[in-house]
């Protein structure tokens, strides 16, 4: 959604950019394998720049790798996709202009407004799959899920976040108006990840 935000506004999208534990090859959030996020480049025909950090190290890490995106690309600015956390934004900010670049929030919005955000996911084209559920929020049924008006209506009768904005659960998104090719996905059996399950892919492949 930041993305195609940000294309409707006329920036100019030069690269995407995730965090992963070297040791391990997820990324932090989603506990998505690293080459699945590069598949969405490739999909999507926008480079992808994994930035291979610590927890101990997170935040010097990520401020270095601005300043080498800003070195290659000439960036001006980071999008990042939170919708109303203000820790994240203060993180997110500070991490900017410790590079000198600008922080852009194409998506901030309040709490109350985030149902609204999730129907116009449902009603935007893009395709989206349940990955990854926090244990003590929602339990293993609700992984490999369609992001559409069931999950909508589904998603109101829980204690969660309707975006799921403090990881209540994440997605994977394999098709939609940006992307040149489809993802076409095969799903596995979910895996325990201390206190989250993530639903793992058999195999994956463009068309």
């Amino acid at each position: 959604m930041a993305l195609h935000t940000l294309v409707e506004q006329g920036y100019e999208v030069v690269s995407l950019v995730t965090t992963a534990p070297k040791e391990l090859g997820r990324t932090f959030g989603h506990g998505e394998r690293t080459e699945m996020i590069r598949l969405q480049g490739e999909a999507l025909s926008i480079p992808v720049h994994v930035i291979e950090c610590t927890f101990e190290s997170y935040t010097d890490q990520f401020v270095e790798a601005l300043q080498f995106l800003k070195q290659k690309y000439q960036i001006s600015g980071i999008a990042y996709g939170d919708l109303y956390l203000d820790e994240h934004r203060e993180w997110g900010e500070k991490t900017a202009a410790a590079a000198n670049i600008d922080a852009i929030y194409p998506l901030w919005a309040t709490k109350e407004s985030t149902l609204g955000l999730l129907e116009d996911f449902v009603n935007s084209g893009y395709q989206a799959i349940v990955i990854r559920v926090r244990d003590d929020v929602l339990n293993e049924s609700w992984l490999g899920r369609m992001i559409d008006n069931h999950f909508v209506e589904d998603i109101q009768e829980t204690t969660s976040c309707p975006m799921g904005e403090s990881g209540e659960y994440h997605t994977y998104v394999f098709d939609g108006p940006l992307f040149s090719k489809k993802i076409q996905l095969e799903l596995g059996e979910p895996i325990q990840l201390e206190t989250t399950k993530k639903l793992e892919f058999k195999s994956s492949q463009l068309i």
